[in-house]
C-alpha cells in the first residue's frame, strides 16, 4: 500500500503541474525536474515532475509526478499522472 501522505502530496503537485497549457509546454517537452520538499505531515521527500509526449511528438503531453521518501524508497513512492490534451490548445 502506498503511503497516503505521499499520495496527498503527489495529487497536490499534479494539480499545479497541469495548470500549464499545452501551448506553454510544447516548447519544453520532454522536460522534467526534481526537488526536495516536505510532505503534508512534515516528512522530507523527493518530488519528480516530468512532461513527456503521450504518444507522438507534437501530440498530447503526459504529466507524471512521483513523490518518494529518498532514493532507496523510490519504488514505494506515490505515482500519479494526467494528460494535457493538444485539442483546442494548439
Amino acid at each position: 500500500m502506498i503511503d497516503p501522505d505521499l499520495v496527498e502530496m503527489a495529487e497536490d503537485e499534479l494539480k499545479r503541474a497541469v495548470t500549464l497549457s499545452w501551448r506553454e509546454l510544447r516548447k519544453v517537452t520532454p522536460w522534467g525536474d526534481s526537488y526536495e520538499g516536505f510532505s503534508p505531515t512534515g516528512r522530507a521527500v523527493m518530488v519528480e515532475r516530468s512532461y513527456l509526449w503521450a504518444d507522438a511528438e507534437g501530440g498530447d503531453i503526459l504529466c507524471e509526478i512521483v513523490v518518494y521518501g529518498g532514493d532507496s524508497r523510490y519504488d514505494q513512492g506515490a505515482r500519479i499522472s494526467a494528460v494535457i490534451e493538444k485539442k483546442g490548445n494548439a
